[in-house]
């Protein structure tokens, strides 16, 4: 053979590879797995409303179960499976659809249990459902206080709350409060705002402001806490009006923010639990990962990314959790602990499990329900 042919040839099997990359999983290998992580958990808790124990006591309504429970629902909308209805249901009848600290709370992740609460409503008008997150959201909205998200993760738990609420009520003062809130935590809280308007990322909180930097000298990005970001403003734009005047801003953040990740990427597919930083605590993680694959699905299937460019990361990423996460039994590996950055919940491994699981979970099946919506040719 020629040496003209065999670069005939490579070229050949490089374009091959290339075009195989960019085709989405099938949808039954997707659903399959997602019902086989989901079915591990629900085994594991088959009573919801049971109180969660680590190293005290908590309610099964906290911020960790109620990320679960946001993915549960993206994956019932995709399998409606009435277990899976039920459990939800279950879980806010047993908590008597309230707030951990009653509605007086202004602590987002309080309120993170109001997605699903309203999620619910949405499908059976049944007004206790709504009522406290209402009550707790209203209470908020008739202060002048706009400082309570002063860590990142804040606006994935309440954004979505509020602007469920806005649709619902067809009462924009819940849009207008959640910007004057997220524009706080992103202009204001810490030195200058939590939001680097250089880099396009987020210091978890004023802890982690300039000048602390990581131990390459770089600055500190937690992977979840961006995940967390990235995750409010998909689930804030999928149902605020395009017409808000800040929908743009919101849109803008979230282009800037897969635009920086790129290059961030691991050659295994995964984001380290520091983004900027691979010499602190490097190593396979799945939330952020899951949350930063989630964000780029989305944008994929609703046309506001540029596909060519985002497929092949998102499904490297996708690809990289299926290969080395999943047990047969399925429990996820690699999940970190809770914390607020790089070192907390270390060491992250396979075997390892974290000290809460639920919001591991949540964030995976928040990724699963739109690497199933993805079109093109499936493969495997």
């Amino acid at each position: 053979m020629s040496y003209k042919m065999k670069l005939l040839l490579a070229g050949a099997l490089m374009l091959a590879t290339a075009l195989q990359a960019q085709k989405a999983p099938s949808k039954k290998s997707v659903l399959k797995v997602m019902r086989l992580t989901n079915q591990y958990f629900m085994n594991k808790w088959p009573d919801p409303g049971k109180s969660i124990i680590t190293n005290r006591e908590r309610p099964s309504n906290i911020w960790t179960r109620a990320v679960y429970y946001e993915g549960l629902m993206a994956l019932y909308a995709i399998d409606k499976k009435k277990e899976y209805l039920d459990y939800a249901i279950d879980w806010g009848t047993k908590h008597k659809w309230g707030l951990r600290d009653g509605i007086q709370t202004r602590n987002a992740d309080n309120q993170c249990c109001g997605q699903t609460y309203i999620d619910l409503y949405l499908m059976d008008k049944k007004e206790e459902r709504i009522k406290d997150i209402k009550a707790s959201i209203d209470l908020m909205k008739g202060t002048e206080k706009v400082d309570d998200w002063n860590w990142i993760d804040a606006l994935q738990m309440a954004m979505p709350v509020f602007v469920r609420l806005g649709v619902i009520y067809n009462d924009t003062s819940y849009f207008s409060r959640m910007y004057e809130m997220y524009a706080f935590s992103k202009y204001k809280h810490g030195e200058k705002g939590l939001y680097n308007t250089a880099e396009k990322l987020w210091w978890r909180d004023k802890d982690f402001d300039p000048p602390y930097k990581e131990p390459n000298g770089g600055n500190c990005y937690w992977s979840r806490g961006n995940g967390w970001v990235v995750a409010a403003l998909v689930r804030t734009m999928e149902m605020l009006p395009k017409t808000d005047p800040h929908y743009n801003e919101y849109l803008q953040d979230y282009k800037d923010m897969l635009n920086a990740l790129i290059p961030l990427q691991r050659t295994d597919g995964f984001w380290n639990a520091s983004l900027a930083d691979s010499t602190n605590y490097g190593g396979k993680e799945l939330t952020g990962t899951a949350l930063f694959v989630y964000g780029m699905a989305w944008g994929i299937n609703n046309n506001v990314i540029d596909a060519a460019t985002y497929k092949p990361i998102m499904l490297k990423a996708w690809d990289a959790m299926m290969k080395d996460c999943i047990h047969a039994n399925g429990m996820l590996g690699y999940v970190q602990g809770t914390g607020k950055e790089p070192k907390d919940g270390q060491p992250v491994t396979y075997d390892k499990i974290p000290d809460f699981e639920d919001y591991g979970l949540g964030c995976f099946l928040l990724a699963g329900s739109e690497v199933y919506k993805l079109k093109n040719k499936e493969r495997y």
